[in-house]
């Protein structure tokens, strides 16, 4: 095998970072490359929070901005304090937390916590270059929520940020910026979505994480939002009950069918020389090999 070809078989099964990340340790990044589901959790409900850690979601985060009033902050900081110290060290999901956006009265309260608690990683609203750069070059990696016009317009730069670690979409205080009406195909925010996962992989980070679907009644809808958001890049969704977490995880994994698809592809491609070759009267090519390859790489992280 060429030189090229164990570069890109490294990179696509996570032995290599596709950018230089001097911050974020490698057992941290490939957790976070493997995250599916990340689940919204209120700060200040410790029942809810107890719940969320002994989840079958890859990552909660622990909110302090919008699932918090403004009275209340100072308080969700001590019940998610005591929450994540109280499960330092278990297994189950990535521990993250939402600090409030920068600029905010509470912006540096939230990042003292986060220097006490340590935990796998933060979430950042309304996320710009200059707020990603005002979180300083050490700490946990950093989940950037993209949510509004301009954050749009400059996801690559935030991508570029030496913590960020992935790209999130916020859907509902984009569409109030920008005067979105909702759809129930969400194709309002079909822009928004292509650009970011885009602009993720220009930046070399993984594919972006999708947006929350709202309506927690519908279980079709949830679906076909997920299919819609994996075929544009997205490598995962929020959410915002325990209850959507199995259908994130099981339709951003592949399915039996892709990975044996992927198998065949990769062993057809490596038992020859050549650069194409037809495989069950389809034409394969080193871009079909690094797609059959990340969709190995997806299903061994994936446990599929």
């Amino acid at each position: 095998m060429s030189d090229f070809r164990d570069t890109v078989k490294l990179v696509l099964e996570g032995g290599l970072t596709l950018r230089r990340m001097s911050d974020i340790t490698a057992d941290v990044a490939t957790e976070l490359n493997r995250v599916r589901s990340l689940l919204f959790v209120p700060g200040s409900d410790a029942h809810k929070l107890s719940r969320a850690i002994d989840s079958a979601a890859d990552g909660i985060v622990c909110d302090l901005e919008d699932a918090v009033a403004p009275a209340d902050k100072e308080a969700a900081r001590e019940t998610t304090a005591e929450a994540l110290s109280d499960s330092a060290g278990g297994t189950g999901p990535l521990r993250l937390v939402r600090v409030n956006a920068a600029g905010t009265p509470w912006f540096d309260g939230d990042l003292e916590l986060v220097r006490r608690l340590e935990p796998d990683g933060i979430v950042l609203p309304k996320s710009s270059p200059e707020s990603v750069a005002a979180l300083g070059p050490d700490g946990p990696p950093v989940v950037a929520i993209v949510e509004t016009a301009r954050g749009v317009r400059e996801a690559y730069e935030i991508g570029c940020g030496e913590r960020v670690a992935a790209l999130l979409v916020g859907a509902v205080d984009l569409g109030a910026e920008v005067g979105l009406e909702p759809r129930a195909d969400a194709q309002e925010i079909l822009y928004p979505r292509a650009k970011v996962a885009i602009d993720s992989a220009a930046a070399g980070l993984r594919g972006p994480i999708d947006v929350v679907h709202l309506d927690l009644r519908d279980e079709t809808g949830l679906a076909e939002q997920c299919r819609l958001g994996r075929s544009l890049g997205f490598r995962g969704k929020a959410c915002i009950h325990p209850a959507q977490i199995d259908t994130i995880n099981e339709l951003f994994s592949p399915s039996e069918q892709e990975v044996e698809w992927a198998r065949g592809v990769v062993e057809a491609f490596e038992s020859q020389d050549e650069g194409v070759l037809a495989l069950d009267g389809a034409m394969v090519d080193l871009p079909v090999v690094e797609r059959a390859r990340r969709v190995l790489a997806e299903a061994e992280r994936s446990g599929t």
